[in-house]
Protein backbone atom coordinates (compact mmCIF):
# COMPACT_ATOMS: atom_id res chain seq x y z
CA UNK A 1 0.00 0.00 0.00
CA UNK A 2 1.19 3.55 -0.76
CA UNK A 3 3.01 5.10 2.22
CA UNK A 4 0.78 8.18 2.00
CA UNK A 5 -2.21 6.02 2.96
CA UNK A 6 -3.06 4.86 6.48
CA UNK A 7 -3.94 1.17 6.76
CA UNK A 8 -7.56 0.95 7.96
CA UNK A 9 -9.29 -2.12 9.39
CA UNK A 10 -11.85 -3.12 6.77
CA UNK A 11 -13.55 -5.58 9.09
CA UNK A 12 -14.17 -3.06 11.85
CA UNK A 13 -14.71 0.05 9.70
CA UNK A 14 -16.07 -1.47 6.50
CA UNK A 15 -17.21 -2.74 4.14
CA UNK A 16 -18.74 0.71 3.51
CA UNK A 17 -17.86 4.16 4.84
CA UNK A 18 -19.76 7.42 4.49
CA UNK A 19 -17.82 10.67 4.04
CA UNK A 20 -19.52 14.07 4.17
CA UNK A 21 -17.98 17.12 2.56
CA UNK A 22 -16.35 14.66 0.18
CA UNK A 23 -16.12 16.85 -2.93
CA UNK A 24 -12.89 18.65 -1.94
CA UNK A 25 -10.16 19.13 0.63
CA UNK A 26 -9.99 16.91 3.68
CA UNK A 27 -13.15 14.97 2.80
CA UNK A 28 -11.85 14.15 -0.68
CA UNK A 29 -8.58 12.87 0.80
CA UNK A 30 -10.44 10.71 3.33
CA UNK A 31 -12.26 9.16 0.38
CA UNK A 32 -8.99 8.49 -1.43
CA UNK A 33 -7.28 6.82 1.52
CA UNK A 34 -10.30 4.73 2.45
CA UNK A 35 -10.71 3.61 -1.16
CA UNK A 36 -7.06 2.52 -1.17
CA UNK A 37 -8.02 0.24 1.73
CA UNK A 38 -10.73 -1.29 -0.50
CA UNK A 39 -13.54 0.23 1.57
CA UNK A 40 -16.64 1.11 -0.46
CA UNK A 41 -17.79 4.72 -0.19
CA UNK A 42 -20.91 6.81 0.18
CA UNK A 43 -19.87 10.32 -0.85
CA UNK A 44 -21.97 13.24 0.38
CA UNK A 45 -21.75 16.91 -0.65
CA UNK A 46 -23.83 19.46 -2.51
CA UNK A 47 -22.05 19.22 -5.88
CA UNK A 48 -23.10 15.99 -7.63
CA UNK A 49 -20.77 16.40 -10.61
CA UNK A 50 -17.70 16.53 -8.37
CA UNK A 51 -18.88 13.52 -6.37
CA UNK A 52 -19.49 11.47 -9.50
CA UNK A 53 -16.09 12.44 -10.90
CA UNK A 54 -14.35 11.42 -7.68
CA UNK A 55 -16.35 8.22 -7.40
CA UNK A 56 -15.53 7.18 -10.97
CA UNK A 57 -11.83 7.82 -10.41
CA UNK A 58 -11.72 5.82 -7.17
CA UNK A 59 -13.75 2.98 -8.64
CA UNK A 60 -11.33 2.66 -11.55
CA UNK A 61 -8.20 2.99 -9.39
CA UNK A 62 -9.18 0.78 -6.46
CA UNK A 63 -11.99 -1.45 -7.68
CA UNK A 64 -14.46 -0.28 -5.03
CA UNK A 65 -18.12 0.71 -5.19
CA UNK A 66 -19.11 4.37 -4.79
CA UNK A 67 -22.47 5.95 -4.21
CA UNK A 68 -23.01 9.71 -4.54
CA UNK A 69 -25.60 11.61 -2.52
CA UNK A 70 -25.97 15.30 -3.45
CA UNK A 71 -27.26 16.89 -0.27
CA UNK A 72 -27.18 20.15 1.66
CA UNK A 73 -26.66 19.11 5.27
CA UNK A 74 -27.74 22.50 6.57
CA UNK A 75 -31.33 21.65 5.61
CA UNK A 76 -33.72 20.16 8.15
CA UNK A 77 -34.62 16.47 7.96
CA UNK A 78 -31.66 15.64 5.72
CA UNK A 79 -31.14 12.49 7.80
CA UNK A 80 -34.29 10.99 6.22
CA UNK A 81 -32.55 11.07 2.84
CA UNK A 82 -29.40 9.56 4.35
CA UNK A 83 -31.50 6.74 5.82
CA UNK A 84 -33.26 6.01 2.54
CA UNK A 85 -30.01 5.99 0.56
CA UNK A 86 -27.94 3.86 2.99
CA UNK A 87 -30.37 1.57 4.80
CA UNK A 88 -29.31 -1.44 2.73
CA UNK A 89 -25.56 -0.80 3.01
CA UNK A 90 -23.37 -2.25 5.76
CA UNK A 91 -21.68 1.00 6.76
CA UNK A 92 -18.97 0.76 9.40
CA UNK A 93 -17.46 4.26 9.40
CA UNK A 94 -18.77 7.81 9.46
CA UNK A 95 -16.34 10.59 8.55
CA UNK A 96 -18.37 13.65 9.51
CA UNK A 97 -16.38 16.35 7.78
CA UNK A 98 -18.83 18.75 6.10
CA UNK A 99 -18.50 22.33 7.23
CA UNK A 100 -18.12 25.94 6.20
CA UNK A 101 -16.58 29.12 7.50
CA UNK A 102 -17.61 32.70 6.90
CA UNK A 103 -14.89 35.16 7.86
CA UNK A 104 -16.01 38.68 8.64
CA UNK A 105 -17.28 40.91 11.39
CA UNK A 106 -20.01 39.15 13.33
CA UNK A 107 -22.33 42.19 13.44
CA UNK A 108 -22.01 42.74 9.68
CA UNK A 109 -23.19 39.24 8.76
CA UNK A 110 -26.72 38.16 7.97
CA UNK A 111 -28.22 36.25 10.88
CA UNK A 112 -29.82 33.70 8.53
CA UNK A 113 -26.37 32.91 7.11
CA UNK A 114 -25.02 32.51 10.64
CA UNK A 115 -27.85 30.09 11.48
CA UNK A 116 -27.15 28.10 8.30
CA UNK A 117 -23.51 27.62 9.32
CA UNK A 118 -24.65 26.61 12.80
CA UNK A 119 -26.90 23.92 11.32
CA UNK A 120 -24.19 22.67 8.96
CA UNK A 121 -21.26 22.73 11.40
CA UNK A 122 -23.08 21.51 14.50
CA UNK A 123 -26.57 20.09 14.04
CA UNK A 124 -25.66 17.98 11.01
CA UNK A 125 -22.86 16.26 12.95
CA UNK A 126 -25.20 15.70 15.86
CA UNK A 127 -27.81 14.04 13.64
CA UNK A 128 -25.28 11.91 11.74
CA UNK A 129 -23.48 10.76 14.89
CA UNK A 130 -26.75 9.82 16.58
CA UNK A 131 -28.06 7.97 13.52
CA UNK A 132 -24.90 6.04 12.63
CA UNK A 133 -23.87 5.63 16.26
CA UNK A 134 -27.04 3.60 16.78
CA UNK A 135 -26.36 1.54 13.67
CA UNK A 136 -22.78 0.84 14.73
CA UNK A 137 -23.82 -0.04 18.29
CA UNK A 138 -26.28 -2.61 16.95
CA UNK A 139 -23.56 -4.25 14.85
CA UNK A 140 -21.10 -4.08 17.76
CA UNK A 141 -18.32 -2.31 15.85
CA UNK A 142 -17.65 0.75 13.75
CA UNK A 143 -16.19 4.22 13.99
CA UNK A 144 -17.04 7.91 13.97
CA UNK A 145 -14.49 10.54 13.02
CA UNK A 146 -15.59 14.12 13.70
CA UNK A 147 -13.60 16.85 11.94
CA UNK A 148 -13.47 19.92 14.18
CA UNK A 149 -10.70 22.57 14.21
CA UNK A 150 -7.64 23.31 16.30
CA UNK A 151 -8.14 26.40 18.45
CA UNK A 152 -11.89 26.59 17.92
CA UNK A 153 -12.55 26.03 21.61
CA UNK A 154 -10.61 29.24 22.39
CA UNK A 155 -12.63 31.40 20.01
CA UNK A 156 -11.45 32.98 16.75
CA UNK A 157 -12.11 36.69 16.09
CA UNK A 158 -13.62 37.49 12.69
CA UNK A 159 -14.87 33.91 12.49
CA UNK A 160 -16.51 33.73 15.89
CA UNK A 161 -19.62 31.82 14.84
CA UNK A 162 -17.75 29.25 12.78
CA UNK A 163 -15.29 28.58 15.60
CA UNK A 164 -18.12 28.24 18.11
CA UNK A 165 -19.85 25.63 15.96
CA UNK A 166 -16.65 23.61 15.67
CA UNK A 167 -16.19 23.87 19.44
CA UNK A 168 -19.59 22.23 19.92
CA UNK A 169 -18.51 19.28 17.79
CA UNK A 170 -15.28 18.94 19.77
CA UNK A 171 -17.10 18.84 23.11
CA UNK A 172 -19.71 16.42 21.76
CA UNK A 173 -17.02 14.03 20.59
CA UNK A 174 -15.06 14.10 23.83
CA UNK A 175 -18.18 13.20 25.78
CA UNK A 176 -19.33 10.49 23.41
CA UNK A 177 -15.94 8.82 23.20
CA UNK A 178 -16.43 7.26 26.63
CA UNK A 179 -20.08 6.41 26.01
CA UNK A 180 -19.29 4.58 22.78
CA UNK A 181 -16.64 2.38 24.38
CA UNK A 182 -19.30 0.09 25.83
CA UNK A 183 -20.70 -0.53 22.34
CA UNK A 184 -17.38 -1.35 20.67
CA UNK A 185 -17.58 1.84 18.60
CA UNK A 186 -14.51 4.03 18.11
CA UNK A 187 -14.88 7.82 18.14
CA UNK A 188 -12.09 10.31 17.44
CA UNK A 189 -12.18 14.09 17.06
CA UNK A 190 -9.76 15.39 14.43
CA UNK A 191 -8.53 18.94 15.10
CA UNK A 192 -6.77 20.25 11.98
CA UNK A 193 -4.73 23.42 12.11
CA UNK A 194 -3.63 25.09 8.87
CA UNK A 195 -4.06 22.46 6.14
CA UNK A 196 -3.07 22.89 2.51
CA UNK A 197 -6.58 22.86 1.00
CA UNK A 198 -8.71 25.36 -0.97
CA UNK A 199 -10.23 26.48 2.34
CA UNK A 200 -7.16 28.67 2.98
CA UNK A 201 -7.95 30.80 -0.04
CA UNK A 202 -11.62 31.06 0.93
CA UNK A 203 -10.54 32.39 4.31
CA UNK A 204 -8.39 35.03 2.65
CA UNK A 205 -5.15 33.37 3.75
CA UNK A 206 -2.16 32.91 1.43
CA UNK A 207 0.65 30.46 2.08
CA UNK A 208 3.18 33.27 1.80
CA UNK A 209 1.52 35.24 4.61
CA UNK A 210 1.33 32.31 7.03
CA UNK A 211 3.88 31.91 9.83
CA UNK A 212 4.44 28.24 8.97
CA UNK A 213 3.96 25.89 6.03
CA UNK A 214 0.46 24.38 6.01
CA UNK A 215 0.30 20.67 6.73
CA UNK A 216 -0.39 18.45 3.74
CA UNK A 217 -3.90 17.08 3.51
CA UNK A 218 -2.44 13.58 3.09
CA UNK A 219 -0.71 13.74 6.48
CA UNK A 220 -3.77 15.25 8.16
CA UNK A 221 -6.02 12.41 7.02
CA UNK A 222 -3.39 9.74 7.64
CA UNK A 223 -2.97 10.84 11.26
CA UNK A 224 -6.75 11.06 11.70
CA UNK A 225 -7.31 7.50 10.51
CA UNK A 226 -4.39 6.25 12.60
CA UNK A 227 -5.89 7.85 15.72
CA UNK A 228 -9.30 6.36 14.94
CA UNK A 229 -7.77 2.91 14.60
CA UNK A 230 -6.29 3.26 18.09
CA UNK A 231 -9.53 4.81 19.40
CA UNK A 232 -7.77 7.98 20.51
CA UNK A 233 -10.19 10.55 21.87
CA UNK A 234 -8.72 13.42 19.84
CA UNK A 235 -5.80 14.16 17.58
CA UNK A 236 -4.10 17.32 16.30
CA UNK A 237 -2.29 16.37 13.08
CA UNK A 238 1.27 17.62 12.71
CA UNK A 239 3.92 17.63 15.43
CA UNK A 240 4.49 21.39 15.20
CA UNK A 241 0.75 22.02 15.53
CA UNK A 242 0.65 19.88 18.67
CA UNK A 243 3.57 21.77 20.18
CA UNK A 244 2.03 25.16 19.37
CA UNK A 245 -1.31 24.14 20.82
CA UNK A 246 0.42 23.04 24.03
CA UNK A 247 2.78 25.95 24.65
CA UNK A 248 1.15 29.08 23.15
CA UNK A 249 -1.42 30.68 25.48
CA UNK A 250 -4.99 30.75 24.20
CA UNK A 251 -5.14 34.55 24.22
CA UNK A 252 -2.04 34.74 22.00
CA UNK A 253 -3.47 32.24 19.52
CA UNK A 254 -6.76 34.11 19.52
CA UNK A 255 -5.02 37.39 18.69
CA UNK A 256 -2.82 35.80 16.01
CA UNK A 257 -5.74 34.07 14.31
CA UNK A 258 -7.88 37.19 14.47
CA UNK A 259 -5.14 39.39 13.05
CA UNK A 260 -4.56 37.00 10.14
CA UNK A 261 -8.25 36.81 9.24
CA UNK A 262 -8.70 40.56 9.60
CA UNK A 263 -5.76 41.31 7.35
CA UNK A 264 -6.50 38.59 4.82
CA UNK A 265 -10.08 39.75 4.34
CA UNK A 266 -9.41 43.49 4.39
CA UNK A 267 -11.49 44.09 7.53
Amino acid sequence: MNQSVERTDKVKFGPWAIVTGASSGIGKEFARQLAANRINLVLVARRLALLNELGARLTEADGIQCKSIPLDLSQENFIDRIHDETKNLDIGLLVSNAGAGQPGRFLDQNVDDLRSILRLNSLSHLALTHYFGNRFARRGRGGVLLVSAMGAVNGIPFMANGAATKSYMHSLGLGLHREFLDSGVHLTVLLPGLIDTPVLEKLGLTKEALPMKPLSVEQCVREGLHALGGNEMEVIPGRLNRVMNRVIPAWVMRRMNGDRLKSGNGL
